[in-house]
């Protein structure tokens, strides 16, 4: 009898065990990337954790002109606290009579210029490494509407749809207020994507602080940025550029998962984001609820 019973426990467990797995291959292919976000917090006193190559480059060159500028005004202050106690009235009862120094001249001129070389040298390598956009793994194009986003894969056909803000009263467990949209961006880690970035109508803010992508959407203009993103993880951005009554509500989302559950995200993402092609009137019509649960049907 206790044979028997074991056998039926194996059988229950190793269907329990098929059952789940069956589950995971149809899981979100997105939902690894909700296990790290990077996203504003209260208090936050600094740059958000760098996401990208990028922001790590231009957090060091900050951090790097910052500790010279407080080389520079604690050299200067203390300068001048020294010639106010060293050369005022009280300790020098007759003043001198000369106007210049050479060597001081000579001085206050060339280390200044040194400095300038020190931090020009490595912020003109950041501005040449920022607009190598070539060779890109994917390009987005990243269109700026009032007030929603709109993002078209070149690399795959059809794969147009727009992303709108998830409003208060929609909003679920794990959404961030103001930043959690309906259609995020979703890309592969680790890979070059390049983002063509423009407006139809007025000036929009493509900003993404974490990953050091900073671009205005201008009407009739088409600006290039990129980033790599190495991590999964979820990230977010805004427009920041003041467009109209809804600025606030153009929020940026990207999702960066692994290459197979990219692939599989694009399958779920021409099915069903056809519907999304025409986007509602923010200020009239009802807004897009978040559509991943129809990453459900990926088998």
């Amino acid at each position: 009898m206790k044979r028997v019973f074991g056998q039926i426990f194996g059988v229950v467990l190793l269907a329990g065990l098929f059952s789940h797995a069956a589950l995971a291959q149809t899981a979100d292919p997105t939902a690894a990337a909700n296990a790290y976000v990077n996203a504003p917090h209260n208090w936050q006193m600094w740059f958000p954790e760098a996401g990208s190559p990028m922001q790590e480059k231009i957090d060091w060159l900050m951090k790097y002109v910052l500790w010279i500028m407080a080389g520079i005004v604690a050299f200067v202050g203390g300068l001048m606290v020294y010639v106010m106690l060293r050369f005022n009235a009280r300790a020098n009862k007759t003043p001198a009579l000369f106007t210049h120094n050479t060597l001081v001249e000579v001085i206050w001129i060339v280390i200044p210029t040194l400095l300038l070389a020190v931090i020009i040298v490595p912020s003109i390598s950041l501005i040449y490494y920022e607009a190598d956009d070539s060779n890109p793994y994917m390009t987005i194009d990243a269109v700026g509407h009032q007030w929603y986003w709109e993002y078209k894969y070149e690399s795959t056909p059809g794969l147009d749809y727009t992303s709108y803000m998830i409003p208060d009263d929609k909003l679920q467990p794990g959404d961030i207020r103001r930043l959690t949209v309906d259609h995020p961006i979703v890309v592969p880690v680790g890979k070059k994507i390049k983002f063509n970035i423009s407006s139809t109508d007025v000036l929009h803010g493509f900003y993404l602080p974490s990953l050091g992508v900073q671009r205005y959407a201008i009407p009739g203009t088409v600006v290039t940025s990129w980033t790599i993103i190495p991590k999964v993880g979820t990230y977010y951005g805004e427009c920041n550029q003041i467009c109209g009554v809804n600025h606030d509500a153009m929020p940026i989302e990207i999702k960066a998962v692994s290459m197979d559950d990219y692939l599989a995200w694009v399958k779920v993402a021409q099915a069903n984001y056809v519907m999304n092609s025409f986007a509602p009137n923010l200020l009239s019509s009802p807004m897009p609820v978040n559509q991943f649960a129809d990453l459900a049907v990926v088998k």
